[in-house]
């Protein structure tokens, strides 16, 4: 069967690379390995369903219509407006206030491509218009906007958990402090980058100012607080928060800031039906072919291989990152967890790494890779959005990958840094 499904697997490569959508190849490589292996046809149908009967997963299209809701409200001005009083005034203040901006909006829409092309607008903009260079300015803003897959909420966090059956509350908790490192470690590098070439810096705000920008933003603010506020108290799940988020974020937009109306929310609903509907298809698709890799004995292979060449929980990390960061370079994050998950956690788990830990470290990883070409998405969505060369804002985004590897490794090293806070909140 091993044999069977690397035949498939070196078929599925191939039908892909000639541009069949990921996950038409890989239902078609599991229905293949389906005939091959002389299973019954009623397989193919048992695990889409199953997979797409899952509690937990409805948490995706929520998140997904909070983060349509909130771009759509106006929400983006407010809360580049707040951080740039907070610390517009430090030398090169707009690249802090845009990567605390990032640690804001990632509490509300939980995807790197939402914070690069909603952020990302604005702040390119106010940033060249302050007489920051374009290049300066595309690479904070592609940067910044990797913590929004990390801190809660976080779609790839969702799919994680409901491959690997994990905890989606623990990874959202988990998630925190590592996204905080992240803002830190960058906002250290701007520090440094600034002082070396003396970039501008804003005025020294008022009380006034500062008041206007943290009562134009209160309300957006308090979209993650009242998110996290909402799990960590046990009021809801993790999918109940999303509903309620996504019902918050509605309130805001129609009556708080009224940036939009009734009859933009039929295309507002549209475009998360059709992003629900990628996403939905990619995973139910991702489950067959991760039934037939289980079926084929696969994962036991690679897991037994790898062992073979350690058992120490540090030297598996090692080899899981480096490969994550490979596959990053090459695959698109949501892929790389439902192909990779199925394989790589039975590993983790039998040299007793935590679940909570390695899913961060994974989703990190992948984040990581949307930084890098060829496929790194958030450089292309950036390169649009600045009107730059792919290569030009590769090459300014090159020295960011930097405190985030620091990052990787430090909660690969030391894993209180993601346990301590799910343990503090669920007992584990």
């Amino acid at each position: 069967m091993t044999e069977t499904i690397l035949i498939v697997m070196a078929g599925w490569l191939a039908i892909m690379l000639l541009g069949v959508p990921i996950f038409a190849s890989m239902g078609l490589a599991a229905a293949a390995f389906v005939w091959w292996g002389g299973f019954p046809g009623i397989v193919i149908p048992q695990k889409i369903a199953q997979a797409a009967n899952s509690f937990p997963l409805l948490a995706a299209p929520f998140f997904i219509l909070m983060g349509n809701l909130m771009n759509s409200a106006g929400i983006t001005e407010r809360i580049f407006a707040f951080a740039k009083v907070l610390v517009g005034w430090w030398r090169g203040g707009l690249c802090h206030a845009n990567i605390i901006g990032s640690v804001i909006f990632a509490g509300m829409s939980g995807s790197a491509v939402a914070d690069a092309a909603g952020l990302g607008t604005v702040e390119i903009k106010a940033m060249t218009d302050a007489g920051y260079d374009k290049e300066t300015a595309a690479a904070v803003t592609a940067a910044s906007a990797t913590i929004g897959p990390i801190i809660p909420p976080s779609l790839p966090m969702v799919i994680y958990g409901v491959v690997a059956e994990a905890s989606i509350g623990g990874l959202f908790i988990a998630a925190i402090i590592p996204g905080l490192m992240m803002a830190g470690a960058m906002m250290a590098l701007v520090w440094h980058m600034a002082r070396k070439r003396d970039m501008p810096r804003e005025t020294f705000p008022s009380l006034c100012d500062v008041w206007v920008a943290f009562r134009d933003a209160f309300w957006a603010i308090m979209a993650p607080v009242l998110l996290i506020g909402g799990m960590l108290s046990g009021i809801f799940t993790p999918t109940e928060a999303a509903a309620v988020a996504a019902f918050y974020a509605l309130i805001l937009g129609l009556f708080i800031y009224r940036d939009f109306s009734i009859r933009e929310l039929p295309r507002i609903i549209l475009n998360t039906v059709e992003t629900t509907g990628v996403v939905l298809a990619v995973v139910m698709c991702a489950v067959l072919f991760g039934w037939a890799l289980s079926v084929s004995r696969l994962p036991q292979f690679v897991g037994g291989t790898i062992i073979g060449w350690s058992d120490n929980p540090l030297v598996i990390l090692l080899i899981v990152n480096l490969l994550l960061l490979v596959v990053g370079c090459f695959m698109e994050s949501i892929a790389a967890i439902l192909i990779l998950v199925p394989i790589l956690v039975p590993v983790a788990l039998q040299v007793g790494i935590d679940p909570i830990q390695f899913g961060v470290i994974f989703v990190l990883n992948l984040m990581i890779g949307t930084l890098t070409p060829p496929v790194g998405i958030v450089l292309f969505v950036i390169s649009k959005v600045a009107d730059l060369p792919l290569e030009r804002v590769t090459r300014a985004t090159a020295p960011f990958l930097v405190p985030l590897i620091a990052v990787l490794a430090a909660i690969s090293l030391w894993p209180p840094l993601t346990t301590f806070l799910p343990g503090q909140v669920f007992g584990r």
